[in-house]
């Protein structure tokens, strides 16, 4: 049996496939489809200081090879997940990762502080692709500068593992990528969701409430493979690869271009057992090459 255990700096996890933000609930809701002990990480739904009812519907549309969300991060605030969340995630073997969001850098750097004294969370990641409303609503994942002060306001309240998920909707990731290093990340993880749009024809009328949502599935991978290689070699920190991972050949893709691990997303909605699936599959590949562990192909690829 070939060795599944990867590493993200100091932090260890049992296999690479964790769940993405969004997409998984707060992991009790996939209790009866998947055996969560097995995963290498729940990366929870985005938390936030207070409760969010999050947008207007309808926030889901399907798009070709994909679809468009404009949920608004709607999630039950960081206290309840404290008292009522975690308790069950801290039952689990495998590593819980809590995503968090702002819309000034000091709520990041409160919810980090927060969060550092709970028992059972192993790593906070950053959501930068939120708006900065004292920028007029420009996302703080955009500008190196304004991501760096998100990273370095974190930095500065917890000693947890600090994880950042960064924005693809830049002309260079790679800029970004080594700001937030700079300031204080112990790993990157990429892509979040592409903005775009979809128009009902007949009504002449968005089909999102809030006309703009974030396209996800495999209609971004190719995306997704491109920023996560150029990412993994400009910088030094682990990079975590998000993006239209819907099978195990998706995610050993990910590995060879230089992920340390990888988040599943869509996918789980399409098949909610699917990371059991990615995970066997990952492991009949290592086995049937003979591949003693799965870090001899991160970053293996061979230009």
């Amino acid at each position: 049996m070939s060795s599944l255990e990867v590493t993200l700096g100091a932090l260890s996890f049992s296999n690479p496939v964790l769940t993405a933000s969004g997409t998984f609930g707060y992991g009790s809701e996939f209790a009866d489809a998947v055996d969560l002990d097995r995963l290498g990480g729940i990366v929870v739904k985005g938390i936030s200081l207070q409760p969010s009812d999050g947008n207007p519907p309808p926030r889901i549309v399907e798009t070709a090879c994909g679809m468009l969300n404009s949920i608004g991060l709607e999630n039950v605030g960081v206290d309840d997940f404290a008292a009522n969340k975690l308790p069950f995630l801290k039952s689990l073997s495998c590593r819980c990762i809590v995503n968090v969001y702002g819309k000034t850098v000091e709520e990041y750097a409160i919810l980090a502080e927060c969060l550092d004294c709970l028992d059972g969370v192993d790593a906070i990641e950053l959501n930068i692709s939120c708006p900065n409303v004292k920028a007029g609503g420009m996302a703080f994942g955009v500008d190196p500068a304004a991501a760096a002060a998100v990273v370095s306001g974190a930095r500065s309240r917890t000693g947890k593992h600090l994880m950042v998920k960064l924005s693809p909707n830049v002309s260079d990731i790679t800029l970004i990528a080594k700001s937030v290093q700079d300031a204080g990340a112990d790993s990157i993880s990429l892509i979040n969701t592409l903005a775009g749009m979809a128009i009902d024809i007949n009504t002449r009328r968005p089909r999102l409430a809030n006309i703009i949502g974030g396209l996800s599935g495999p209609a971004v991978k190719p995306v997704a493979l491109r920023m996560v290689w150029e990412t993994a070699r400009a910088v030094e920190v682990p990079v975590v690869g998000i993006g239209g991972i819907m099978n195990a050949e998706d995610a050993l893709e990910f590995l060879v271009a230089g992920a340390s691990a990888v988040q599943v997303g869509t996918a789980n909605f399409i098949n909610p057992s699917v990371t059991m699936e990615i995970l066997d599959g990952i492991e009949a590949f290592l086995d049937a090459n003979g591949i003693s562990s799965v870090t001899e192909i991160i970053g293996s690829l061979e230009t």
